[in-house]
């Protein structure tokens, strides 16, 4: 307390303000405003750097996923079974026809408490690829990914060997399949034949009537399982990446191949050298079995590939634009350039592999059909749309695959109804108009979208083939009725 006097001389006191505390108290809300302002800077730049970074990441990310070394995933839980023998088999066909195959010798081998040999890939067929499994799958994940459904081993175990005078049981199962036949027909083989061959594996087991469980395999062995090896991710991947640089880009897989149109019969298009050509080609193949073909009546049944032209035609009809980015994914041309200089012309964006890479980085994939099919594989399925020109093993397959994506745009071309409007258009009976809308009716509902898959009492031939809709992995439960609609709408008598 301090003591003054005023100026009359009267003594009065002064009471002093607490200097100290109040000193102290603002120091705190000082400090205290300091640190929530520095948090909300912090947390402000914060998210700006993971704002920043997933755009770095979506962007980039390609570029660096190859190179990558992630840690691997702890190994699944061996599955304990006792094995009723060893399955060997034979895979026959391309790429995408021994994939599926692949796939079904799983589920068959599954259903049956097998163990299975790494398959053999076919190396006697019109593409004369002498690739093995290991060089086109990444056989350490086939097996480990596998390991809690069935065992799988490299190979089979010396006493089965010839050289240990051991003959192994040989067989074609029978196409298009049913579990019971698998259970009722091959597992009795097995309390004779330890090991038991499968020749040919190529569609031996059905579309439709497989157990969910069953059917669930298959797309776990298709989806994850069959993964390519390091090799061939990493310069898919690059080709992906680069032509995501240039811009949205369609997967075309055109068909226009020598083997598939002597195979078909389809010449429309071709001179008569090249009719005559592509006639001796299929006589000099004793497994394509019908020689003499009408190649104008298959084509007017939508059973031929459409021609470079005519894709032209269509995708010009579709909504195309002329500065669309096309990626070819396909082999060689039959006619070359001769034959892309009408698609060209009108998609001067269209390009190759072999146009996007270094002569040196194919290379080593030169030669090997299968292996360059693997690429086209990856390409396909992550383009912004994917238009197979023909309905071959690549294109379901690939269909398949990009439903199971999200339903990615597939534009599956109905060839039967194309072939009667791009005629009628030639002959002057529908303009351009008439021509461009009637294609594009025609296509509303053709773009991949949910559907459930069109089953055909025993014409499995005929109906949807299980690899490119499978609808069982698409959806769960009651959902799958949201999703492709009522469960017996697409069956057909």
């Amino acid at each position: 307390m301090e003591v003054v006097r005023s100026e009359s001389g009267v003594r009065s006191e002064k009471i002093a303000a607490p200097v100290a505390p109040v000193i102290a108290r603002t120091k705190r809300l000082q400090v205290w405003f300091i640190r929530v302002c520095s948090s909300i800077l912090l947390w402000t730049c914060l998210v700006q750097l993971l704002t920043v970074g997933e755009l770095w990441h979506s962007s980039f990310i390609n570029i660096i996923a190859p190179s990558v070394k992630h840690p691997p995933l702890p190994l699944l839980p061996l599955r304990n079974y006792t094995s009723n023998g060893y399955l060997k088999v034979s895979c026959n066909g391309g790429l995408n026809q021994m994939r599926s195959a692949i796939c079904d010798m799983v589920a068959v081998a599954r259903l049956l408490n097998l163990t299975l040999v790494v398959p053999e890939l076919d190396k006697t067929s019109f593409w004369a690829d002498n690739s093995t499994f290991e060089d086109i799958f990444d056989v350490k994940h086939f097996i480990e990914s596998l390991r809690d459904e069935i065992r799988i081993v490299r190979r089979l175990p010396k006493r089965f060997s010839s050289k240990y005078g051991y003959k192994v049981f040989e067989m074609p199962p029978v196409s298009w399949s049913s579990e019971e036949y698998y259970l009722q027909q091959i597992l009795p083989l097995f309390s004779k034949q330890k090991v038991l061959h499968f020749n040919k594996t190529d569609a031996r087991l059905a579309n439709n009537g497989v157990s969910i469980d069953l059917q669930k395999v298959r797309c776990r062995v298709t989806f994850q399982a069959l993964k390519f090896t390091p090799e061939i991710e990493s310069l898919g991947y690059k080709l992906v990446r680069v032509l995501h640089e240039r811009g949205p880009f369609v997967a075309l897989h055109m068909r226009y191949e020598m083997d598939m149109l002597a195979f078909s019969g389809c010449t429309h298009g071709c001179t008569k050298e090249e009719a005559e050509e592509l006639k001796q080609l299929r006589y000099a193949y004793p497994w394509w079995r019908e020689k003499e073909i009408v190649s104008e009546e298959r084509r007017s049944q939508g059973l031929c590939p459409l021609t470079p032209e005519e894709t032209a035609l269509i995708l010009q009809a579709l909504g195309f634009d002329k500065d669309t980015q096309i990626y070819i994914a396909a082999g060689e041309i039959y006619g070359s350039e001769r034959r892309l200089a009408v698609l060209r012309a009108a998609y001067p964006r269209t390009v190759r592999k072999e146009m996007l890479l270094d002569s040196g980085e194919l290379q080593q994939f030169q030669n090997h059909s299968s292996q360059m099919a693997a690429l086209d594989f990856m390409v396909s399925i992550a383009s912004d749309t994917f238009i197979p020109t023909y309905d071959g093993n690549m294109a379901k397959v690939v269909e398949g695959h990009r439903r199971y994506l999200g339903f990615k745009k597939t534009v599956l071309l109905d060839r039967k109804r194309l072939v009667e409007l791009m005629d009628l258009h030639q002959i002057g009976t529908l303009t351009w108009n008439e021509f461009v809308f009637a294609v594009r009716s025609a296509h509303e509902k053709r773009m991949g979208q949910p559907t459930r898959r069109r089953v055909i009492a025993d014409k499995p031939k005929e109906e949807d083939y299980f690899y490119a809709n499978p609808q069982e992995c698409l959806c769960e439960g009651t959902s799958c009725d949201d999703l492709l609609g009522p469960g017996n709408s697409s069956s057909v008598p």
